[in-house]
């Protein structure tokens, strides 16, 4: 969801960053009943590493087993004032959109299209058209609407007996965790920077003592709860802590929250898509405003995520009766440079 304007944001109120949630809602479906339903090797998922927004999408993916029927395109983790760019690829063009920039696609649908251009998106690959933007449903959707292409063994990541908790949480980590550092980073004066850490950091605290008597945040195995959560937290001593001023506590100094944060890590599925590098050289390089300098720092360490966790002495199986999924295809493996090695 990291785009050209500010995080996709506006000054609301004298300080106060408001995050812009209006997104294009039409929904891929297995009734088709916006015009587009769920096909195999129809649709291209268009996301950046960089991005926690899309990184929820690349573990979703990935979860449930949909690489063979949507194929992915990955932009660079830096872009310039119009949009993403597919600079990762040869030429700078997408090999199967065969665009440049993830603008195209949004132009293509609505050729005065007034909003940031924003990943994750879906294209339609017939006619190179944006479908959605609306990163929210589009995890939800691969659960619920893309089941035929479920591997054998994928997780129920959004059960129904839980779903009215589920949503519950998820509102608040949105609110207070996900939008919170972007609060305290993009906040324009002092009072609202102090209003959004408080926040945060009450919020954390009791995602700490929820955590503490409980392996995943609902239920006891992996749902799309965990999903949400954990790409804010992956993303928060390398980046939010320093940059975004949320130094009240590293995530390494929340014991129950880093050794949740561990276990998910080192589960398949999420870390396998964490690209620490990438994450890095967007907030330090785009966010001039924060970040004048675009002086990338060098920590912190990252072997840590790899030490062991012990939270697998509360009850709860991440997959419960399902399986991991397999290692990722070798075009999407994540540097071994890039991540925590």
């Amino acid at each position: 969801m990291t785009d050209s304007q500010t995080e996709q944001g506006t000054y609301v109120e004298p300080g106060e960053f408001r995050r812009d949630t209006n997104y294009i809602t039409t929904r891929i479906t297995a009734d088709g009943r916006d015009g587009y339903p769920v096909e195999p090797d129809r649709y291209r998922l268009v996301a950046a590493r960089a991005c926690p927004w899309a990184n929820r999408t690349l573990i979703v993916r990935r979860l449930l087993g949909l690489e063979p029927v949507l194929s992915l395109g990955l932009c660079g983790p830096t872009h310039d004032k119009l949009s993403w760019t597919f600079d990762l690829d040869p030429g700078g063009v997408d090999p199967v959109l065969g665009i440049p920039r993830l603008r195209d696609a949004y132009l293509a649908r609505f050729p005065d299209y007034p909003r940031g251009i924003t990943v994750p998106a879906v294209v339609d690959v017939p006619t190179g058209q944006v479908v959605t933007n609306d990163y929210a449903q589009i995890t939800l959707d691969f659960s619920l609407e893309w089941t035929d292409y479920h591997r054998d063994g994928a997780p129920q990541l959004y059960p129904e007996p839980l779903r009215a908790e589920i949503d519950e949480v998820n509102a608040r980590v949105f609110r207070e965790v996900n939008n919170g550092v972007y609060r305290c980073g993009f906040a324009g004066a002092q009072d609202a920077y102090d209003a959004a850490y408080d926040r945060l950091f009450t919020a954390l605290d009791w995602l700490e003592d929820r955590l503490s008597t409980q392996r995943y945040l609902v239920g006891d195995t992996i749902t799309e709860a965990d999903v949400r959560l954990f790409t804010t937290l992956v993303r928060f001593d390398p980046v939010y802590h320093g940059h975004f001023k949320c130094n009240r506590s590293k995530l390494t100094e929340m014991p129950a929250l880093w050794a949740y944060a561990r276990d998910l890590f080192q589960t398949p599925g999420f870390g396998d898509t964490v690209d620490f590098t990438q994450i890095k050289d967007h907030y330090y390089k785009v966010h001039t405003d924060i970040n004048p300098t675009q002086i990338v720092p060098k920590g912190p360490d990252l072997t840590n995520w790899l030490t062991p966790h012990h939270r697998d002495s509360l009850p709860g199986r991440p997959f419960g009766e399902g399986t991991p999924p397999p290692a990722p295809r070798p075009a999407e493996q994540v540097p071994d440079q890039h991540t925590a090695t």
